[in-house]
């Protein structure tokens, strides 16, 4: 059974109902059940998951890493684990959302699916789409870098690059894809939420964390990791929820905003402009569903300026590790809390990198090179 976020209100699996009548995003009801053994997050936690996953509409997404940010720990003064999703198929945690999204649409006869993305997720269906032999269609900004356009061309998707408002792309995509049979497996669908609780199965498989923080853009990803923690701590599995601190660019934080002002809804950004485009939507449509979820919890939401997130993402650098802007927010924002002293010493702080840093090469300055001479190359190493 479907529920809408906001009133309460029932919709039938048998259809696509995506959102309800009253404007506000839909959910599963939270699953409860045990682990069991399995090589995959997908058979360990298949007790949590609506229907059964098949593994011949994978391309081996989820089972992440998480690693400990020795640096990072010792500098800030918490113990930082980093889940880093750039390990996914196409480089970000959306294919965990786009797995079950695609079981979705085939469950219910699709033969066509779509998404709305500024990159991330378009690569994501993209791939899944031709993978499962589907029709695609991606809908993009017309903004949309082409170093990201080009990383689509290789799936034979069919690309559509839409001019005007892209908070309100998402909105007619649903519209459209119901007069043309097209399932859009876009950022909140109540399907994509399920994948991103494997997020959370994951973690607590290796740590229990006091802090997750998740960079937010449409809020898709922070309903679907507070989700697999409520449905962990239903099922018994653990006595505590962490804090949830959503991270936006200071520079798009339509949520944030709204958290500071005490606000029951989001309000349209106007002017947004941030180097972190991964998380650049200036009316999300998860926005009121994630501020819900901050108060009933008492969650945060913390804002970091592009200067903040580029030396974030430098410090990851220095701990191997190559992300994209949006993804370095959760590090910056780590910083600014220690600093305000909201996270207590010594924390076990989970921050969840999105993206990989080879989608947005714009933003990195080319490195110092030493140029050398053969004959004198023992030279060039220095005393």
């Amino acid at each position: 059974m479907l529920k809408c976020t906001a009133c309460g209100r029932e919709y039938s699996m048998r259809k696509p109902y995506q959102r309800c009548e009253c404007g506000e995003p839909l959910e599963l009801e939270p699953f409860e059940s045990v682990p069991g053994i399995g090589r995959r997050v997908w058979k360990r936690f298949s007790g949590f998951f609506p229907f059964d996953l098949k593994p011949e509409l994978s391309l081996g997404e989820g089972d992440t890493p998480l690693t400990k940010a020795k640096k990072l720990s010792r500098e800030i003064g918490v113990k930082v684990y980093l889940k880093n999703e750039t390990t996914n198929p196409t480089w970000s945690f959306k294919d965990r959302g786009t797995y079950l999204g695609i079981h979705r649409a085939l469950q219910l006869g699709f033969k066509k699916i779509g998404t709305v993305s500024t990159g991330n997720m378009a690569a994501s269906v993209a791939a899944y789409g031709a993978f499962a032999g589907l029709e695609t269609y991606i809908l993009v900004s017309s903004t949309i870098a082409e170093e990201k356009l080009k990383a689509l061309e290789v799936y034979g998707a069919k690309i559509v690059k839409v001019h005007g408002d892209y908070g309100e792309l998402y909105y007619k995509s649903l519209e459209i894809g119901q007069k043309k049979g097209i399932y859009f497996i876009n950022s909140d669908d109540p399907f994509r939420v399920e994948g991103y609780k494997s997020i959370s199965f994951e973690i607590i498989e290796e740590i229990t964390p006091d802090y997750v923080l998740v960079p937010t853009s449409s809020g898709g990803l922070l309903r679907g990791v507070v989700k697999g923690f409520l449905e962990l701590k239903k099922s018994g599995l653990i006595e505590n929820l962490p804090r949830f601190v959503v991270v936006q660019a200071e520079g798009c934080s339509p949520i944030c905003r709204a958290f500071r002002e005490g606000k029951e809804k989001i309000e349209r950004f106007k002017s947004p402009h941030t180097i972190a485009h991964a998380i650049e939507n200036p009316y999300p449509p998860s926005g009121n569903a994630v501020l819900r979820r901050l108060k009933e919890l008492s969650g945060l939401c913390v804002t970091v300026r592009d200067e903040e997130i580029l030396e974030a993402q430098r410090a990851l650098g220095r701990e191997g590790l190559f992300v994209q802007p949006a993804s370095a927010t959760g590090v910056a924002a780590i910083r600014k809390l220690r600093e305000r002293e909201a996270i207590e010493k010594g924390a076990k702080v989970v921050g969840i990198l999105t993206g990989a840093g080879l989608k947005t090469l714009s933003y990195i300055k080319a490195p110092k090179v030493e140029e050398c001479l053969l004959e004198s190359f023992e030279e060039c190493f220095g005393e």
